[in-house]
């Protein structure tokens, strides 16, 4: 019988990740207001950290980009009141900029390793 033993690196830690996919006309604007508004704006509260952006390679439809933004963050607690501090509001700037061009869905996930 096999045995895996799992270490948690950090004890709860999270990693909040928003994959979106994008109009390709719109992808360069998108990854300009990612990095210029919403990265710049997220990271003010301290409660998200780490921010990565990396380009989704499969599940790919013709017309479109995808992309993840992930976040490491303490607590599930504390991604919600980042929610309620800053996302929301964030969200709202996103559907006003890009409208239905760019749709985003959030997955949380534990690091177990």
């Amino acid at each position: 019988m096999l045995s895996l033993h799992y270490k948690v690196k950090y004890k709860n830690m999270l990693i909040y990740n928003t994959t979106y996919q994008v109009e390709e006309e719109l992808e360069q604007n998108f990854l300009i207001w990612l990095k210029e508004c919403y990265l710049t704006e997220a990271a003010k509260g301290g409660i998200l950290f780490s921010p990565r952006i990396a380009r989704v390679l499969s599940h790919r439809e013709e017309g479109s980009a995808c992309y993840s933004l992930q976040f490491e963050v303490e607590s599930s607690g504390l991604l919600h009141r980042w929610h309620l501090e800053q996302g929301a509001r964030l969200n709202e700037e996103l559907l006003e900029v890009f409208k239905d061009k760019v749709v985003g869905f959030p997955t949380l996930m534990e690091v177990i390793e």
